[in-house]
C-alpha cells in the first residue's frame, strides 16, 4: 500500500514538471516568434540574447551584490512587516480602541497606490532605507487582514473544549489558536514575499540605491540595454519564486514538527 501510495506521488510530480516545462517552453516559443515579427533588439530581445546577457551579468561581482544587498534590503522590509501586521492583528481583535485607530489606518495604508508612498518617503527617508520602509508598509496590511481573520474564525468549539480541559492560556495559545491562525498566517507571508519584492523593486528604481537590482534596471534602461534589463528582470522573477518555494517547504517543515511536538 505505501509503495503504490509512493509510486502515484512521484507519478503526480513528474507530471506537474513536465506540464511546467511544457508551459515554459510554449512560452519561450511565443516569445521568440514575437521577437522574430518586431524584428529590433532594443524593443524585443530574443530568449538566448537575453539568456546571454544574464550569464553575462552572473560572471560580475557587481550582480553578486546589487542582488544580495535587494535581497537583504526587501527581506528586512519583509520579516518587519510580518511581524508589525501580525501584532495588529491581535491587537484589533482584542482591543476596540486598538481596533478604532489601526484598522481605519491599515486600510488607508492598503488602498494606497505603492508609487505615492514611494515619493513620499523619498523626503522623509534616506535612499538605502527606502526600499525596506516600501516592503514593511506593502506587507504589514496584508498580514494584518489575513492574520485577524484567522483570529476570528477559531472554532470557539475548540476554545471550550480547552476550558473543559482546563488547559493554561499558553497551552491554549500552542495548541489551539497559532495552529488555527497557520493556513492564514501563511497565505499571507506567501502573498506577501511577491509584493515586498515588487514593491521593493519599484522603490529601488526611482530612489536608486548603490549595489541594488533597481539601480541596475534604471542603468540598463537609460544604455538602452534592453536585454540586460529583461535579464535583471528575470533574476527578480526567479529570487521571488525561490524565496516563496521556501517559505513554503519551511512552513510545511514547520507544521510537521508542531503537530509532532503537540502529539507528544
Amino acid at each position: 500500500m505505501m509503495n503504490s501510495t509512493t509510486t502515484s506521488k512521484n507519478k503526480n510530480k513528474i507530471n506537474r514538471l513536465l506540464t511546467g516545462l511544457g508551459a515554459a517552453a510554449f512560452w519561450l516559443v511565443v516569445w521568440q516568434v514575437i521577437s522574430m515579427l518586431v524584428a529590433q533588439e532594443l524593443l524585443v530581445p530574443a530568449p538566448l540574447v537575453v539568456l546571454k546577457a544574464l550569464s553575462g551579468l552572473v560572471r560580475t561581482s557587481d550582480f553578486w551584490q546589487s542582488a544580495g544587498r535587494s535581497l537583504l534590503r526587501i527581506l528586512l522590509g519583509f520579516l518587519l512587516g510580518v511581524i508589525a501586521g501580525s501584532g495588529a492583528a491581535v491587537m484589533t481583535t482584542r482591543f476596540k480602541t486598538a481596533d478604532a485607530l489601526l484598522s481605519p489606518l491599515l486600510r488607508l495604508v492598503r488602498a494606497t497606490p505603492v508609487a505615492s508612498f514611494i515619493i513620499l518617503a523619498l523626503v522623509w527617508i534616506k535612499t538605502g532605507y527606502l526600499p525596506s520602509f516600501i516592503s514593511f508598509l506593502m506587507v504589514v496590511p496584508l498580514v494584518w487582514n489575513n492574520v485577524e481573520s484567522g483570529i476570528k474564525h477559531i472554532d470557539i468549539r475548540l476554545l471550550e473544549m480547552a476550558k473543559v480541559f482546563r488547559l493554561s492560556w499558553f497551552k491554549t495559545l500552542i495548541f489551539v489558536r497559532i495552529p488555527s491562525v497557520m493556513p492564514y498566517f501563511m497565505a499571507a507571508c506567501t502573498a506577501g514575499m511577491g509584493l515586498a519584492w515588487k514593491s521593493g523593486i519599484a522603490a529601488e528604481v526611482i530612489c536608486r540605491p548603490p549595489f541594488s537590482i533597481g539601480n541596475q534596471l534604471q542603468n540598463a534602461k537609460s544604455h538602452l540595454e534592453t536585454p540586460q534589463v529583461f535579464a535583471w528582470t528575470i533574476t527578480v522573477i526567479l529570487l521571488s519564486l525561490v524565496l516563496e518555494k521556501l517559505l513554503v517547504s519551511f512552513a510545511a517543515g514547520f507544521g510537521k514538527r508542531f503537530n509532532a511536538g503537540g502529539g507528544n
